[in-house]
């Protein structure tokens, strides 16, 4: 680039820097205020959207380079609190795709698809709202990854989203600080439709996902975070990182669960399972309980997935269970295989890889088994 080019890139650089330091002026800098205090809460947020690749490749947390993750984080809070200040001035950040027409709140964009097919794409922001889907096949993307932020609000005393149409897909989001009376406050409430997943984050809240029945729809979950979730207090019912109903299938793929508070990671009471390449990292949970629980049974694949085991637990008997909760599916077509298993350096202790609550003959391949950790038990 030439002298010229580099003096007038940076003029528009110095322009820019002034605007957003007068815009900031104009909004006494809440909006930076409240994401930089939101992600102090979470200081290690730049894993949800930069280093999957690595975490999801074998690697242990810790064998990522501290300096990336402290030169990844200041990129991410960078970008979140100048998306968040640029998005004051946007009064209809949410625009449906296909008619080009932008919307104030995501419900009306939402309603505006009715029971027809559209995307719903989301500006930089962070939002106190909540929407409920209705109907139709509706998509709710991003426009940049990490950087829309449902906040706090849940509709219908449930989630940021309750969804009840034929279909729906989130791309992108993050989900945060979501409680309700009785302690099921959840990113996403599914109550019909198949739901589709990806590059989304749900932290600081009660469950992440929790789902209604729905026998002939489906569940995948791609390429996501679920951290600081579960909880089992207040005299209610345990709340959990993701909890399934009875719907016909459920895919969890190349995900991360980790800091949870309470509950299992994973419950599901669904027929059929994929749950492969994901990491269940229990070193900073809380009186949690399994990483995987399979309240009555289920076929399918569980492989290559990484798990640690914490101190604080609420039940550390076992990092798997087959039909705690009464046996509904056969599970002979349930194979459990190349997954690792490990306590956190310097805890010693018993546990089982697999609790089989069932006579079902579950097919468990060769798995890394941490010393102390039984393969399988009947229960």
């Amino acid at each position: 680039m030439s002298g010229q080019g580099l003096t007038r890139n940076r003029a528009c650089a110095n322009r820019h820097d002034a605007h957003l330091r007068g815009a900031a002026k104009v909004a006494e800098s809440r909006a930076a205020r409240q994401m930089q205090e939101a992600f102090a809460r979470c200081p290690i947020a730049e894993q949800d959207f930069v280093n999957h690749d690595s975490a999801l490749a074998g690697k242990a947390p810790s064998s990522i380079s501290f300096d990336m993750r402290l030169f990844s984080t200041i990129l991410l809070i960078s970008a979140a609190v100048t998306a968040t200040a640029l998005a004051q001035g946007v009064t209809s950040p949410f625009t449906v795709a296909e008619s080009g027409r932008s919307y104030a709140t995501l419900g009306e964009a939402i309603r505006a698809i009715g029971d027809g097919r559209g995307t719903v794409l989301v500006a930089p922001g962070s939002y106190a709202q909540c929407a409920v889907q209705q109907g139709g096949d509706v998509t709710i993307r991003a426009q940049k990854p990490g950087t829309a932020i449902l906040d706090g609000v849940a509709c219908e005393e449930k989630a940021a989203l309750v969804l009840r149409g034929r279909s729906s897909s989130i791309d992108g989001l993050i989900f945060q600080n979501l409680r309700v009376p009785d302690g099921n406050g959840a990113g996403i409430r599914l109550e019909s439709g198949d739901l589709t997943v990806t590059n989304s984050l749900f932290r600081n809240s009660e469950e992440g996902i929790l789902t209604g029945d729905a026998p002939g729809n489906a569940i995948s979950i791609d390429r996501s975070t679920f951290r600081h979730l579960g909880r089992c207090d207040r005299d209610l019912a345990c709340a959990h990182g993701i909890y399934a109903g009875r719907y016909g299938s459920l895919s969890v793929t190349r995900s991360r669960f980790d800091q949870g508070d309470g509950g299992h990671y994973l419950k599901t009471r669904t027929p059929r399972v994929t749950i492969t390449d994901n990491s269940f990292d229990d070193s900073g949970g809380r009186l949690t309980n399994y990483m995987i629980d399979l309240s009555n049974g289920a076929s399918g694949t569980i492989s290559g997935n990484e798990m640690v085991q914490g101190r604080d637990k609420d039940n550390y008997s076992a990092f798997i269970t087959v039909a705690p909760e009464g046996r509904e599916q056969d599970s002979t077509n349930l194979s459990i295989a190349n997954n690792s298993a490990s306590f956190v350096p310097g805890l010693q202790r018993s546990s089982s890889f697999v609790a089989n609550f069932t006579d079902d003959a579950v097919k468990i391949g060769p798995n890394r088994l941490a010393s102390g950790i039984k393969v399988t038990d009947r229960r």
